[in-house]
């Protein structure tokens, strides 16, 4: 059996699509954007929520975090 190491700093790629979908979903339904865009760059963006949670997630401002279950 192959036992995989995780870091406690680092996230998988499943666990940043899962934070990147939840906090993009939160902006679509009218969540505040929690950082600051000029209209420029929201219109550079097409207003498009996956985008900005994508740079809010660069930005390290998503109030999200991931609980993984402990190996026994």
């Amino acid at each position: 059996m192959v036992e995989l190491k995780l870091e406690k700093d680092r996230l998988t790629k499943y666990e940043k699509a899962r934070i990147i979908g939840a906090r993009s979903m939160q902006i679509s339904m009218g969540a505040p954007i929690l950082i600051k865009l000029t209209p420029k760059k929201l219109e550079e963006l097409k207003y498009d929520p996956l985008e900005i949670a994508k740079l809010e997630f660069e930005a390290g401002v998503i109030p999200l975090s991931v609980k993984r279950a402990e190996d026994k």
